[in-house]
């Protein structure tokens, strides 16, 4: 499993943690802001919408290889999209002072 997030993610499994360090490469979206014309409390309200994932490490046969992605970059793929996994950072994550240290799932595309 290859972590494309600038952190080291660990998964809390039921055999113990185990901590995926960051591998120094990114995946990344861009986001496309267009403005709704909406103005809320004295400034313009836009739409985010996302540009195309970048940085997915893939096989000879385009595939992505598995990895771990940030939510993110992950609502951006289509739905479906194998092998791409984001920390499960709702509920089920374990937090130290409000910071997530660990994750008990992933979410998939």
């Amino acid at each position: 499993m290859i972590n494309l997030t600038p952190h080291d993610i660990t998964l809390r499994t039921p055999a113990g943690d185990v901590t995926y360090p960051a591998s120094g490469q990114l995946a990344r979206v861009s986001t496309i802001a267009t403005p709704t014309g909406a103005v809320v409390v004295g400034v313009p309200v836009v739409r985010n919408t996302y540009g195309p994932v970048t940085g997915l490490v893939r096989d000879a046969n385009g595939v992505p290889l598995p990895c771990i992605v940030s939510g993110m970059v992950l609502a951006a793929l289509p739905p479906g999209t194998v092998n791409v996994y984001a920390p499960a950072t709702g509920s089920t994550a374990i937090r130290k002072d409000g910071q997530v240290v660990a994750v008990t799932e992933l979410v998939a595309a």
